[in-house]
């Protein structure tokens, strides 16, 4: 399959909390049929991030310490500062992204693992785009760990694939609370 037969899905299960700054996270949860060891390579691998995250990761994400992460839109790309705060293989993974925070949690589920991903957000008026963002992108990762993989979705080419449907569809979900 190639990343023009993808289709993302429906909306999942996303939500947003206020932060005590009182700012937002973002908190998307994904079933994966996919061992947590699979999944943290996936998540931490720079080869496999490359795959399907919104960046390229300079080195290791399952390492401490200060690296950088390389938004890719097309032809543009764009170092941010990262520093890994958190590595406990195979069961929390925290980072910053330039300003804001990622902390992914994995656990088992049945024979597959429970991802959650936890976003805080350095501007809360994102949270729909970055919902839709990461819905594509979870999307792309359960692929490549099926064996099937379609490519990253990155940046503009993210439109070509539902982005904005699920933009407003989060948009939606996000205001009704």
């Amino acid at each position: 399959m190639t990343t023009k037969d993808f289709d993302p899905g429906p909306l999942g299960d996303a939500r947003v909390e206020p932060a005590e700054d009182g700012g937002w996270t973002l908190i998307l949860v994904r079933e994966l049929r996919h061992p947590r060891a699979a999944v943290w390579t996936a998540l931490t691998d720079p080869a496999q991030v490359d795959r399907w995250a919104p960046f390229a990761a300079a080195r290791d994400l399952g390492v401490r310490g200060e690296t950088t992460v390389t938004v890719i839109d097309g032809d543009t790309r764009v170092d941010v500062p990262a520093t890994v705060l958190r590595a406990e293989e195979p069961s929390v993974l925290e980072y910053t992204w330039g300003g804001d925070l990622l902390r992914w949690e994995l656990e088992p589920a049945g024979a597959g693992t429970r991802l959650t991903l936890r976003h805080r957000l350095s501007d809360p008026d994102t949270r729909a785009m970055v919902a839709a963002g990461w819905h594509i992108c979870l999307g792309v990762l359960d692929r490549l760990l099926a064996g099937d993989p379609v490519g990253a979705i990155r940046g503009r080419e993210a439109m070509d694939h539902g982005w904005e449907k699920l933009r407003d569809g989060y948009a939606e979900r996000f205001a009704a609370g």
